[in-house]
């Protein structure tokens, strides 16, 4: 997570913007010639998914992840609070983990993001009591060290969610990865398994992801380095943890974000070097309304077509990665790990660290730092919603290459749950999208034919204003239709053609199961403490027909989910 100027978005410059042709649309959609202005209850885009659909790939569990760092309240204050009315015997809050339960998490990335950096492992096993307060150089905070390895382990056996862990790459390296990775999955009968034995937890933690560092790239990260030095050191690291365990699955550092000097050659070089160990390398992309505090109306319009960014982002990296595989004569595919993605209005944060800045400038400060401040505590709107649900589409369009994905993060920190000291907790308005895919995208993803009317955008040019994405169980014989309405001004009506989908023949007939849409005449509107429900998904009135056609009118700035059966 980067912490100063950092976020790829809208507004930065990349080799998009300089372009005068638009960008390409994204793959399976084409852009109507119909007019974006008219009567909306007039169908003026389609949806279809032919009977030669080829699926785009099988759905990924991990592409419902999410991301714990020791940021803010995240962990302090979120999923711990011992002195909370619903805290259970380790000090998690139960409401909370019914939240996360409900949203679907399925593989929670942990302890960082920046926080790893400067993190001792071993400072968070063992008694409490005996355990060493740390300062954390990335957000320059006081860390208790109350939560650590052990402590998430248990709480993620209750969440029912697998642990990607992340290794300190900036202060420590090749040994603190190799114990700590002895420790959380060695059999018992060595030192540092037998200490986890003694702390506890007898059985091996068997946790098979692990993050190699944190956007090592970055000037803000502890530790940064260069793309040359990056590659010889995750080399090294990659190689020892595979002897030790050959079944890991192990993602390198990508770049921060496509407005890095070096994306796309941190990736090829990286890649390059450390082929042979590797499994994914990460993406890390935030957006944010860059007129929200005047609420400029291109602005929204730009947000509103984020997704375009990401597509941009993915096929950049899936390149730089096919071209290491080539370089090394291999035949595996290196997978993309979009481990941070998301709504963060990193303004607000640039504010706080430009004035913490010029405060810690002015000579030598003894003054102690804070214990879990409030920090990147974002207040999601109904527009923040549809840009997720959006975001949550295009992974689903390219996950034969996206294959675990962590939208960033899971409570109080720019997070889709909330939760009050003593107090409620809540669902954001970015809950619904997330939620909804995670429970009920299964079986193939497909890019449906989409045909939409276009709308402009100052830094996209112009761009399709529908977009979606078909998941089909052919086993299970379930499916889901998410799709959106990125225009901010218009609304649009969408024929949908389900007719194509495999096995549909033999199945004889569709029927819907539920549909529901995400609006707000108020595209501002937020959820809150006091009314935690302003903001959620109604009932979409749709009939669908025994072939799986059926007609939907999305307003401007718009999502919908639609559930069906065979």
């Amino acid at each position: 997570m980067t912490t100063h100027n950092s976020q790829y978005s809208a507004e930065t410059t990349h080799p998009d913007k300089q372009e005068s042709s638009p960008v390409p649309t994204a793959a399976g959609t084409t852009a109507s010639n119909v007019s974006t202005t008219g009567n909306a209850t007039t169908p003026d885009a389609s949806i279809a998914l032919n009977a030669d659909a080829t699926p785009v790939a099988d759905v990924p569990p991990r592409l419902f992840g999410s991301f714990v760092e020791h940021l803010g309240r995240c962990v302090y204050g979120g999923i711990y609070e011992p002195s909370h009315p619903t805290a259970d015997e380790n000090g998690f809050r139960q409401d909370v983990l019914d939240l996360v339960k409900e949203l679907g998490v399925t593989c929670v990335r942990y302890p960082g993001g920046n926080f790893v950096s400067n993190y001792n492992w071993e400072d968070g096993i063992g008694p409490r009591e005996n355990r060493p307060m740390r300062r954390d150089l990335a957000w320059h905070c006081t860390e208790t060290n109350e939560m650590g390895i052990d402590d998430f382990y248990r709480w993620s056996q209750k969440a029912g969610t697998e642990i990607m862990l992340a290794v300190n790459m900036g202060t420590r390296g090749l040994k603190a990865a190799l114990d700590e990775l002895e420790y959380v999955n060695g059999a018992p009968g060595t030192a540092w398994a037998d200490q986890r034995v003694a702390n506890g937890i007898e059985e091996p933690m068997d946790i098979k992801m692990w993050c190699i560092g944190n956007e090592m790239d970055g000037p803000w990260q502890v530790g940064h380095m260069s793309p040359e030095e990056y590659a010889g050191a995750v080399d090294k690291v990659a190689h020892a943890m595979k002897l030790a365990e050959s079944g890991l699955e192990l993602v390198a550092c990508g770049s921060s974000g496509a407005y890095m000097p070096t994306f796309g050659t941190w990736e090829k070089t990286v890649l390059t070097k450390a082929y042979e160990n590797l499994d994914f390398v990460s993406c890390h992309a935030y957006y944010f309304d860059r007129g929200h505090k005047t609420r400029t109306a291109a602005s929204m319009q730009d947000f509103l077509a984020s997704s375009e960014d990401m597509t941009k982002f993915i096929a950049t990296v899936s390149d730089a990665a096919d071209q290491a595989r080539e370089a090394n004569n291999g035949a595996k595919d290196i997978a993309l790990s979009f481990d941070e993605w998301g709504v963060w209005y990193s303004d607000k944060w640039n504010e706080q660290e430009d004035q913490w800045k010029a405060e810690a400038a002015q000579g030598l400060h003894h003054e102690p730092w804070p214990k879990s401040p409030h920090l990147l505590e974002d207040i999601y709107t109904a527009a923040d919603a549809v840009v997720e649900g959006s975001l949550m589409i295009t992974l689903l369009k390219h996950c034969d290459r996206v294959r675990s994905a962590s939208r960033a993060q899971l409570v109080n920190v720019i997070a889709p749950i909330m939760a009050e000291e003593h107090g409620p907790a809540w669902r954001q308005t970015t809950f619904y999208p997330f939620a909804e895919a995670a429970l009920h995208a299964r079986g193939q993803a497909y890019a449906p034919a989409i045909s939409s009317p276009t709308i402009h955008t100052e830094a996209y040019g112009d761009v399709p204003a529908i977009d979606a994405v078909v998941t089909w169980d052919e086993q299970a014989r379930t499916g889901l239709l998410l799709a959106v309405n990125r225009d901010a001004n218009t609304p649009h009506t969408l024929t949908i053609d389900l007719s194509g989908l495999p096995g549909l023949p033999g199945l004889g007939t569709l029927a819907l199961s539920k549909a529901q849409l995400l609006h707000e005449d108020d595209p501002y509107r937020t959820n809150t403490a006091e009314a935690p429900e302003a903001v959620t998904p109604q009932p979409l009135d749709i009939a669908m027909n025994a072939t799986g056609t059926c007609t939907a009118t999305l307003p401007a700035i718009s999502w919908i989910s639609v559930e069906f059966h065979g």
